[in-house]
């Protein structure tokens, strides 16, 4: 093909260009990443080999081909045999000046509804700290005097009405934790940057979860060991992951179960932001469980403070580690059904000085 090599490499969606033998002819450095793999070792594929779509395509495409006219399908499941399904849009043209060539471009939805989603987690993030900064201290002072209350009563109370106090006692205490939480959500501040070498953080918040939460589970490792370090926090980065394992690890409600820590370099994945700028985060790490899953009520909510999945649950775990992956200026997003639910958290890479400097 004699297509312009730099616009073709600089094109920010998965496109691919398809001979009319049905066979992959080339695909883009967007396009590698998104189905991980190489350039080279796709072309000749069929494409519908290479391309799981859960929507018959193959008739359409054909279709468009013979009547030279482009095909638009909206919210499809799009995956490959190295990577999960993501609900995507296609788009299918003809390659103006290639008889029968077609030119596929797929654009992963994710990233536009995260977008919009961590600007109102960041809102309702915003309006619940400065709730909980505002009423704290005006709240805690009256539970405390309450919570001695009910305790001196207790001291002259006979057994069926100690239920009451210890009640009483009980649920001040749970509300002076939740405050507390709030709290250090506010509080937290903004991460010490440094080179990190994720697969430390890791391997820390593995061991510390088998000594406790997580000790009915087996975790795996599943790491790329020529990935080069990240830009961050190692203890923020540490809480988010411990945070993950803590939630795949309740999720079984004590059964047994599975957790892969799963990380991979992808050298194309880019978040262009709503001012025009942009980040490259190649960085990949996946907490992978074989849990039931989201509720289907929260799927779209989960980072949001005060969304949980569990009866006695605060929300504020997931919001805490949106808030610390943001402040790196990462990425993370949740794909979830019953067996499958994978948090994926996108990292920038140190500058490769610093990172020379240890």
């Amino acid at each position: 093909m004699n297509s312009d090599r730099a616009i073709w490499a600089s094109l920010p969606v998965p496109t691919l260009i398809i001979g009319p033998d049905d066979k992959i002819v080339d695909i883009n450095s967007a396009a590698e990443g998104f189905l991980n793999v190489s350039a080279k070792s796709v072309r000749g594929i069929p494409v519908w080999d290479q391309i799981a779509v859960n929507d018959p395509l193959e008739t359409a495409f054909v279709r468009a081909r013979d009547t030279n006219t482009p095909l638009f399908v909206n919210d499809v499941d799009v995956g490959s045999g190295q990577r999960a399904p993501m609900q995507s849009d296609l788009q299918v043209a003809p390659l103006v000046g290639h008889s029968e060539h077609m030119i596929l471009m797929i654009s992963p939805r994710e990233l536009a509804g995260r977008m919009t989603q961590n600007h109102s987690v960041k809102s309702a993030a915003k309006s619940a700290i400065g709730m909980a900064e505002m009423l704290a201290h005006e709240i805690k002072n009256p539970l405390a005097g309450i919570t001695g209350a009910a305790q001196l009563l207790s001291m002259n109370l006979g057994a069926d009405d100690l239920e009451l106090t210890d009640l009483i006692v009980e649920e001040s205490r749970r509300i002076v934790k939740l405050l507390g939480q709030v709290e250090q959500f506010g509080n937290l501040s903004m991460p010490d940057f440094q080179p990190v070498n994720v697969h430390d953080v890791l391997d820390r918040a593995r061991r510390s979860a088998l000594l406790g939460f997580g000790a009915h589970m087996k975790i795996i490792e599943d790491y790329d060991p020529s990935l080069p370090l990240a830009l961050g926090d190692p203890d923020q980065l540490l809480q988010v992951v411990l945070n993950l394992l803590k939630n795949a690890s309740e999720a079984t409600e004590g059964e047994a179960g599975t957790i892969r820590l799963h990380s991979y370099y992808e050298h194309s994945f880019r978040l262009r932001r709503a001012d025009g700028s942009g980040q490259s985060l190649p960085l990949q790490i996946e907490i992978i469980d074989d849990g039931p899953g989201l509720p289907e009520s929260i799927k779209g909510d989960v980072f949001d403070p005060f969304v949980s999945g569990r009866e006695n649950g605060t929300g504020l775990g997931l919001a805490l580690v949106s808030k610390i992956v943001s402040d790196h200026s990462g990425w993370i997003s949740v794909t979830s059904v019953p067996g499958r639910t994978v948090f994926r958290i996108s990292l920038p890479r140190a500058p490769k000085s610093a990172a020379q400097d240890l």
